[in-house]
Order: C-alpha cells, then structure tokens, then sequence
C-alpha cells in the first residue's frame, strides 16, 4: 500500500514539475538586452547557463573596491548573480555542492545598484526582492530581479550541474566567496522587471491598504 501511494505521490510531483517547465520561460546565461526587456513581473522562468553566487563580502568588494573586470576571473557582464551562501566541500581537486538556497536579497540593497552598473549584471537570483535604488537601477541598465524557492535548498542544488570555480575561497570563506555555478532549468519568477514593476511593492502597497481599511472599521 505504501508503495503504492508513494508512486502515486511520484506522479504528482512529476507532473507537477512537468507542468510548471511547459509553462517558464527558458533563459540562457548571459543574457541579452532584448531577452531582459521582455520579461514582466510574473513571468516563470527555468534558468540555463553560468551563474554566479554573491553575498555581502562579495558585493561590498565589488562597490568599494571597484576591481577591474580583468581581474575577476568570471564574466560578469549579461550575467547572473545569485544572493546564497552556498555549502560547497572539496572532494578531491573538485567541488561539491550541498544545499545551495537564497540569501535575504535586502542585505546587498546598499550595494547592488552599483554592481549593476559596473559589471554590467542583467539578472539577480534571490528572496524578498529589493528596494528603490536597486529598482531604479535596473531599469537604467537592463535587468530583472528573479524571486527563487526559499528553503528548497536541497531541490535547487539538484538543478545546479557544475561546480566550475570558485574566487575569494580563502580571503571571504566558502559561503561568502563567489562561486561559478553552471545550472539546468533553475526555477524562478520575475518579481521585478527592467520596466521599473515590482511585484513586491504591489503587495505591499495592497497589505498597507488592507491595514488601513481594517483600522478604519475598529
């Protein structure tokens, strides 16, 4: 009996699954401009390519230290940064990935306007969405900000394939150095778009509503 339901719940899950890829939009790393511009808040993505991971050591380097692009052995421009702090071990000379789940994206606000604008990043992978300046940002220079699952950090790592690299290792630790990541169909959705949208501030603007109408009939 058990096995039974546990191969009915298989199905489940795999159509499911299969349901939500036929209806995300595949986007491949890097992106282009025109790919940016034509994604809205709302739209299910399945992410495809080279990403890179980023928590605050890494941003605040990034907009305080302003190191040349030749210096960052990634690319970064038309990229993907992903707010995590992965858990990464060395297995021999390669590495493995454990769990690799979103970082609060707020804790990089101060930071990430600038990052956008120097490095050229057209994506941001995290949760929580960001604030004005970020948004502002975005909209100046092409990019999108994609809300992922929080605390599925188990599911996420089976859609990354590859470990390609890691920089900063010693100086930042392994959860706050930057990682080069290559992922398969990473879900997402398109919380706030290149057009200035935020699917955050909508909500927000609706539960301040909600809040002043409930106070007003007490």
């Amino acid at each position: 009996m058990l096995g039974k339901q546990k191969g009915k719940a298989d199905m489940v899950e795999k159509s499911a699954v299969s349901s939500q890829q036929s209806a995300s939009k595949r986007i491949n790393t890097p992106l282009a401009e025109d790919i940016v511009m034509s994604l809205r808040i709302g739209d299910m993505v399945l992410v495809n390519g080279l990403i890179v991971t980023g928590r605050d050591k890494v941003h605040k380097f990034l907009a305080h230290e302003r190191p040349d692009k030749k210096d960052i052995p990634f690319e970064l421009h038309g990229g993907i940064i992903y707010h995590c702090g992965p858990i990464i071990k060395k297995v021999d000379d390669a590495y493995k990935l454990i769990a690799a789940g979103p970082t609060t994206s707020m804790r990089v606000e101060m930071y990430e306007a600038d990052v956008i604008k120097t490095y050229g990043i057209r994506g941001i992978i995290g949760k929580g969405g960001m604030g004005n300046k970020t948004l502002d940002a975005m909209k100046e220079y092409g990019c999108v900000y994609l809300h992922t699952i929080s605390g599925a950090a188990a599911y996420l790592a089976d859609r990354i394939k590859n470990v390609r690299d890691g920089w900063k290792i010693e100086e930042f630790g392994a959860p706050e150095a930057m990682w080069l990541l290559e992922v398969e169909d990473f879900p997402a959705i398109v919380t706030m778009d290149a057009r200035g949208n935020s699917l955050h501030r909508e909500v927000e603007n609706i539960s301040l509503e909600k809040l002043r109408q409930i106070s007003q009939n007490e």
